[in-house]
């Protein structure tokens, strides 16, 4: 659908939103020569600047004036989706009063939810659960709210979510879930939390990698601590490789030193027919290949 093209008049009303420039807005959309939901090339209307903007005297003069909450840029996205991402509390909540819709999807799937979640604004996303946001929607990829939040390190976000019944291990469509992530990223206190609320230990990607392979593979030792409480699998796991075989190949000691502590083999192969002890000596992982040589040695001269 092509847009009508702009007159000098929505450029200015435009400008004014930007800014939060109530008094300026005000004065324009009294003259009457002038739309209150004028767009843009890209479907933005003054609304919408004006609540990304933070500008919330701008935003009750636009709603005064019969501005449309709902109003929609190209890609999906409402005055509600800017006001959640920016984390401003009382547009939030004066766009919530005047009948904003709280689930507006967005060409992605992503609602004021997700990015209420993704930029670790609390206050906005108590306020819009209130209102009866979706803690279980997903992007078109799969992702949850709790996924982002998890990605995000956003620890009490994520123990508000699960509190109001978020899935655990709602999986995005590569079959990482909010455990796996938050293992790839290090975020140890979100791990903590989601292995207390029951998240499988050994979930896996697509590809067959755990969350205890991610972290071994990154040197996140933290998280590794958290996962090996809950006895994740040290074996051969669907991708032909171990934890210790990441660690090792990476020269991760710490990890190492976890992982062998835990019961996980040096000298168990991998689907390239590689130990652990031969991956870090052909990688020349010194420390982390004498270290293993070492319990080698002590396990083989260990009395029966």
């Amino acid at each position: 659908m092509s847009m009508k093209k702009e007159s000098p008049w929505d450029v200015q009303l435009h400008l004014a939103a930007a800014r939060g420039d109530a008094k300026r807005l005000q004065t324009l959309l009294d003259s009457g020569r002038v739309h209150v939901d004028c767009k843009d090339k890209d479907g933005t209307t003054p609304l919408i600047l004006a609540a990304a903007g933070g500008h919330y005297d701008a935003v009750v003069e636009l709603l005064q004036q019969g501005a449309d909450p709902n109003g929609k840029r190209l890609t999906g996205t409402t005055p509600l989706f800017f006001a959640a991402q920016g984390g401003y509390t009382d547009i939030v909540n004066v766009l919530l009063k005047n009948d904003a819709v709280v689930d507006s999807f967005s060409i992605d799937g992503s609602t004021p939810l997700f990015v209420a979640c993704q930029c670790g604004h609390l206050d906005v996303v108590e306020d819009l659960i209130a209102k009866g946001a979706n803690v279980n929607a997903h992007m078109k990829d799969g992702a949850t709210v709790l996924f982002i939040a998890a990605q995000n390190g956003h620890v009490k976000i994520l123990e508000l979510l699960l509190g109001r019944g978020a899935r655990t291990d709602a999986a995005r469509t590569d079959g990482a879930t909010p455990l796996w992530i938050a293992a790839q990223m290090g975020h140890d206190h979100v791990v903590r939390r989601l292995l207390k609320a029951g998240a499988k230990v050994d979930s896996k990607r697509h590809d067959g990698a755990t969350p205890l392979f991610k972290a071994s593979h990154k040197g996140h030792t933290a998280v590794v601590g958290e996962l090996l409480k809950y006895l994740p699998n040290l074996g051969i796991l669907p991708n032909g490789e171990s934890a210790l075989h990441a660690a090792a190949l990476l020269g991760h000691m710490t990890v190492t030193r976890q992982l062998v502590g835990a019961g996980a083999d040096p000298l168990l192969v991998n689907q390239e027919g590689f130990t652990p002890l031969q991956l870090a000596m052909r990688h020349a992982q010194n420390q982390v290949a004498n270290y293993l040589k070492d319990k080698i040695r002590s396990r083989t001269t260990a009395p029966c």
